[in-house]
């Protein structure tokens, strides 16, 4: 009768505790982790380094305008593939920010969610990508691009700093990631121009719609001051000084310098199609509309 007793007690004690119920996906891990936050990230260098190579791979075996490409232009023939697929999630990621009614919109300063950790952490490892991209092909080139050095490394310190100052809020950074929105049709743009399409209607399309995402990306840098504007008080409780110092300077510059510049060299290309990033000379034509390829 007493183990009988025993039993009933040790039955109802284990039915009493909470279960630990395992997580279902990605988005459901526990991000306080300073070991998952590093192997998410290095997931994400690793990812997007892979992309890099296939994309060379491919490119090489496929593509006869590839192939004719000094190296140094495949290099940025295989960096803007990378950068046009980082784009793809960072616009997703950024619409979903701005239109989901979830954590993330509802706190502006203090918000996140499982997916914005996710974009986050991936979004530090594609940086890191891209600084050690730009500065080896610098190094093994001699070259060196410094208002693009600047921008990477501003992205990547602060995307870095949401890590570290983990209880900082996601909206910010998944608004940051929704300019990279132009990154695909620069992408699209500056290969075509490479195989001397850029008098045709798609080459033109396609730049239209770039110019216009670059005005788009010039709203969305004011929409960011705006936000900014109206938590100025809990982001100068909540976020560290050496965080707003890198989102504010970071800001300013894409706001006054960089967006501007840009935005400007893209709508004269579509006048007078020039590879600015390795020459002023005219774009080569052999593109549908010659006569040549229609014979």
């Amino acid at each position: 009768m007493r183990n009988r007793v025993t039993g009933c007690q040790a039955g109802r004690t284990m039915a009493s505790q909470p279960t630990m119920e395992r997580p279902t996906s990605i988005f459901d891990l526990d991000y306080s982790s300073w070991e998952l936050r590093l192997k998410i990230i290095g997931l994400g260098f690793l990812f997007y380094s892979l992309f890099f190579l296939i994309c060379h791979i491919l490119s090489a075996i496929l593509c006869t305008t590839y192939r004719t490409l000094p190296a140094r232009e495949k290099v940025f023939w295989d960096l803007a593939a990378t950068r046009a697929l980082f784009g793809v999630q960072s616009t997703v990621a950024g619409l979903q920010a701005l239109t989901e009614d979830g954590a993330v919109f509802a706190d502006k300063v203090r918000g996140q969610t499982g997916w914005s950790w996710v974009n986050v952490l991936t979004a530090v490892g594609f940086f890191l990508f891209e600084n050690v991209a730009l500065h080896g092909s610098s190094v093994a080139f001699r070259s060196f691009d410094l208002p693009l050095a600047v921008h990477h490394a501003f992205a990547l310190a602060g995307f870095a700093g949401t890590v570290v100052w983990h209880t900082v809020g996601h909206f910010l950074p998944m608004v940051t990631l929704l300019l990279e929105m132009s990154t695909p049709f620069t992408c699209i743009s500056w290969m075509l121009l490479k195989a001397g399409w850029s008098r045709t209607l798609f080459w033109k399309a396609n730049q239209w719609l770039m110019i216009h995402m670059f005005h788009c990306r010039m709203v969305l840098t004011y929409y960011m001051w705006w936000v900014s504007w109206r938590h100025w008080t809990e982001l100068s409780i909540y976020v560290p000084l050496p965080q707003r110092l890198v989102f504010f300077t970071g800001l300013a510059l894409l706001t006054l310098l960089i967006n501007p510049i840009w935005t400007h060299k893209k709508t004269m290309q579509l006048l007078n199609p020039v590879d600015w990033n390795f020459s002023n000379k005219p774009a080569p034509e052999n593109g549908p509309t010659e006569k040549a390829h229609a014979s």
